[in-house]
């Protein structure tokens, strides 16, 4: 079984300050290091290190051989990752020394999806196979619409979050990822309860109070998270999601699979970056055991 991405591909500039800034305000980082992000590729990173076999579908500018180097290194197959004019996606990532974050992202080369290229990496797809979106790229209804149709579950994490989107892809989702916020902003814009969206569950994160597996006409599932001290929580979304992903690929009940998400983002919290930060299958078991 296989983890198909369609996801956004960035160069994280990551700055490193004491105390995030207020409006108006001007501080000087102490730190900044480039790296390897966007949500996409978290997620593949994330999916490929607990195990699965990631095909990610993505978009780089023509100018940038040393993102392609970086995808590599973090053994992200390139065969549907196109060259484009655009330039590579990017964003500005600030992190105060309570770990929290604040994220401005240029899209870039990630809406320059083209369907026939999309098409042709799900084209391999089927059923037991799932798709990863995130609010990121072009062409994610499309892209849903076609893993549907060949019988692919669809993991949509909403985010960032925006209810146009939301609701376009909705009718092709089976597995909708929300944070806390997310899901309240969803609630108080439909009117609707979670339980009656039109998705086989709906996944709840909620930071240090763990995360809900919410399917309706089952009782929720709820697994806490692991205590650890942030030193960077940019991408732990993505983490949840590639590694519940994976867990689910290989079989594991949803309550399994929850916890082996939780484990793995509190893992990738403790240490900086996104991409790079994503811990190894080993290490996330190795936790849960002691757990």
């Amino acid at each position: 079984m296989t983890v198909y991405c369609l996801g956004s591909i960035n160069i994280d500039h990551v700055y490193r300050l004491a105390t995030l800034p207020h409006p108006g305000e001007t501080l000087s980082a102490r730190a900044h290091t480039p790296g390897l992000g966007g949500k996409g590729v978290n997620q593949s990173v994330a999916a490929i290190r607990a195990g699965a076999t990631v095909v990610h579908i993505g978009a780089v500018g023509q100018g940038d051989s040393w993102i392609e180097e970086a995808l590599a290194r973090h053994d992200v197959p390139l065969d549907h990752v196109a060259r484009v004019a655009q330039a590579t996606g990017h964003a500005i990532v600030a992190v105060d020394d309570a770990g929290e974050n604040q994220i401005i992202i240029f899209s870039g080369a990630n809406l320059a999806q083209d369907p026939a290229r999309i098409s042709a990496a799900l084209a391999g797809g089927g059923p037991g196979d799932c798709l990863l979106l995130q609010n990121e790229t072009s062409h994610q209804v499309e892209a849903a619409a076609q893993a549907r149709a060949r019988g692919m579950a669809v993991f949509y994490s909403a985010a960032p979050f925006a209810l146009d989107p939301l609701l376009a892809i909705l009718p092709h989702v089976t597995h909708l990822l929300v944070n806390a916020g997310e899901a309240r902003a969803l609630i108080q814009a439909t009117g609707q309860a979670l339980t009656d969206l039109p998705v086989q569950a709906v996944i709840v994160t909620r930071g240090a109070e763990g995360a809900e597996w919410i399917a309706p006409g089952s009782a929720t599932v709820v697994v806490p998270a692991f205590p650890v001290t942030p030193v960077d929580t940019t991408g732990a979304g993505d983490c949840f999601a590639g590694s519940l992903a994976a867990a689910l690929d290989r079989g594991n009940a949803p309550e399994q699979a929850l916890r082996y998400a939780a484990a793995a983002a509190a893992l990738q919290v403790t240490r900086p970056g996104a991409a790079g930060a994503m811990p190894l299958r080993a290490e996330v078991e190795a936790l849960l055991s002691g757990a």
